[in-house]
C-alpha cells in the first residue's frame, strides 16, 4: 500500500479499507491535470525562494518525464497506490530521489484535487461546446434544405397546423444553443484557481496564487480558503447543464422514434445507425435514438446522486467529496458519446417529404386558416371556429380533407365561402401566410437561418 500520509499511525491500514478509501481507479484519469497543476506549484515555489533553481528544474523535469512515460505506454497507472496524486509524487521520487518530497510543500491533496477537478471540466466543457457545435452545425444544414418541406405541427402529439421541417427543427437548434450558452456561464463561474487554498486554511509559506493563476490561466483565485477545497457547485451545474442536453437529445430521439414508425413514416433511419432484430428479419430498429433517451435518465442519476451526496456535508473537505468524480466522469462520457453519435444519425437520416406533406394535408392542419379566412370576410372569430369545427366534422364524417371539399360543400356549411378558399388553405399558403418573426413562413426563416449562421461563425 503506498500512501501519503502514515506517520501518525502504528498499524497498517486493513486493505479492505484502503481498497474502500481509494480512488485511483477513477481519478488516474487526472493525471495530466495532476502533472500540469504539479510543475506550476513548483514553478512558482522556485519564484518565490522556497525551492531552489536547481531544486526547480529537477523536480519539473522529473514530472514532464512521467507524463512523457504514461503518454507512451512506458509507465503503467498501477493500483497498488491510493490515488493519482500519491502516484506521480511515489514515481518522481523513485526517479529523481529525496529532492521529490519537496514537491508537496505548500500543498495539501485537498487543492490538489480540486484543482485536478477544475482544470479537468474546464477542457471537458470545451469538448462539448465543439460537438454543440457540430451538432447545430448539421441541424442549420438541413433547415436551409427544408425551408418549403411542410409536415405537420403537433400539439397533445395530435396534429395541429403546418409548418416545415426547417422550423420543426430550428426548436431543436435554439434548445441546442441554450445548452452551449448555459455550458459557457459554468466555465466562467468555475474558472477560479483553488491552488494555494492548503487543507481549508491556506499555508504559512509565502506562495504566489497570482503566479500560479496566470500560468494556469484562470481568471482570478478563488477567496476563500474553506470554499476553495470544498465547493463543488460547479460540478452540480455541469451535471445539471448535462441532463438537460441529454433531455433535449432524448425529446428529439422520441420524435425520430415516432417518425421511424410504420403507421408515420416520416424518417428513415441510415443502416449504420440502426440495428435488427435476431429473431424479426423486417426490423430495422432505431437503437441510437432508444440508447440516448434511455441514458438520458442515467445522467439525472449522476445529477441526483452528487446533490445527495453535497446535501449534508459540514465545512470544509469531507471524504464524501471523492463521491463526486464517478458520476461526473459517468456522465461526461456518456453526453460526449450521445451527442457524438446522435449527430450522426441526424446527418444521415433520410426525410421522407411526400409522406410529411401528405400527412399535413389528411390532419386538418389547415383548420385554423380556414377560420381565419372567415374572420377575413367580417365573420367573428368565435362564430368560425363553430363553423369550421362542423366543417371538420363533415370532412370525417366523409373520409375528406378540408382540401377535397367542392365548393358546394363548403357553402353548405358556410356561404361565405368562395372560389378562393382553396388557395387560403393550401399548405403553402398556410406556411408562407406566418411570417412573424420565429414563424415557419419563408421570410420570416430566412431572416432567422441569416442569424444562426451569423451565430455560428
Amino acid at each position: 500500500m503506498a500512501q501519503l500520509w502514515g506517520g501518525r499511525f502504528t498499524k497498517e491500514t486493513d486493505q479492505l479499507v484502503y481498497d474502500f478509501n481509494a480512488s485511483i481507479s477513477f481519478d488516474k484519469r487526472l493525471y495530466r491535470q495532476d502533472i500540469k497543476g504539479s510543475i506550476v506549484h513548483v514553478k512558482m515555489l522556485t519564484k518565490v525562494g522556497i525551492l531552489t533553481a536547481d531544486e526547480g528544474a529537477k523536480i519539473v523535469k522529473g514530472l514532464e518525464g512521467i507524463w512523457a512515460d504514461i503518454e507512451s505506454g512506458k509507465l503503467k497507472i498501477t493500483h497498488e497506490y491510493e490515488d493519482i496524486h500519491s502516484f506521480v509524487e511515489a514515481k518522481l521520487i523513485a526517479e529523481i530521489g529525496d529532492v521529490g518530497k519537496k514537491l508537496h510543500t505548500g500543498r495539501s491533496r485537498n487543492d490538489q484535487v480540486a484543482l485536478d477537478m477544475k482544470l479537468y471540466i474546464r477542457e471537458e466543457i470545451q469538448t462539448l461546446d465543439g460537438l454543440l457545435q457540430a451538432l447545430l452545425q448539421v441541424l442549420l444544414d438541413l433547415m436551409k434544405v427544408h425551408t418549403t418541406s411542410y409536415m405537420p405541427g403537433f400539439t397533445h402529439l395530435q396534429k395541429a397546423q403546418p409548418t416545415t421541417l426547417a422550423h420543426h427543427l430550428g426548436a431543436y437548434f435554439e434548445m441546442f444553443k441554450r445548452d452551449r450558452s448555459r455550458l459557457s456561464d459554468t466555465y466562467k463561474r468555475m474558472d477560479t484557481n483553488p491552488l494555494g487554498s492548503g487543507a481549508f486554511a491556506g499555508t504559512t509559506y509565502p506562495l504566489d496564487r497570482a503566479y500560479t493563476t496566470e500560468l494556469l490561466e484562470f481568471s482570478s483565485v478563488t477567496y476563500n480558503s474553506m470554499d476553495g477545497v470544498s465547493d463543488r457547485d460547479y460540478l452540480i451545474e455541469l451535471l445539471s447543464n448535462l441532463s438537460i442536453v441529454m433531455m433535449h437529445l432524448s425529446r428529439f430521439s422520441e420524435e425520430i422514434i415516432i417518425w421511424n414508425s410504420n403507421e408515420y413514416q416520416f424518417v428513415e433511419i441510415d443502416d449504420e445507425f440502426s440495428t435488427g432484430s435476431s429473431i424479426m428479419p423486417q426490423k430495422k430498429n432505431p437503437d441510437i435514438a432508444e440508447l440516448v433517451r434511455g441514458k438520458t435518465g442515467r445522467v439525472y442519476g449522476s445529477l441526483m446522486a452528487l446533490l445527495t451526496t453535497m446535501k449534508g456535508l459540514p465545512l470544509a473537505y469531507n471524504k464524501d467529496m471523492q463521491e463526486d468524480k464517478e458520476p461526473v466522469f459517468d456522465a461526461l462520457d456518456n453526453v460526449k458519446l450521445c451527442l457524438h453519435l446522435f449527430t450522426g444519425m441526424v446527418a444521415t437520416i433520410k426525410f421522407r417529404q411526400d409522406k410529411m406533406e401528405a400527412s399535413a394535408k389528411n390532419g386538418f392542419t389547415n383548420a385554423t386558416d380556414a377560420a381565419d379566412y372567415l374572420v377575413n370576410r367580417g365573420v367573428p372569430f368565435r362564430d368560425a371556429h363553430g363553423i369550421i369545427g362542423r366543417l371538420v366534422l363533415y370532412c370525417i364524417e366523409q373520409g375528406k380533407s378540408i382540401d377535397d371539399l367542392t365548393l358546394a360543400e363548403f357553402q353548405e356549411i358556410s356561404p361565405v365561402f368562395a372560389e378562393d378558399i382553396y388557395q387560403a388553405v393550401c399548405l403553402e399558403t398556410c406556411v408562407n401566410m406566418r411570417n412573424t418573426l420565429g414563424a415557419p413562413g419563408q421570410v420570416s426563416m430566412k431572416k432567422v437561418i441569416e442569424r444562426y449562421e451569423e451565430e455560428l461563425k
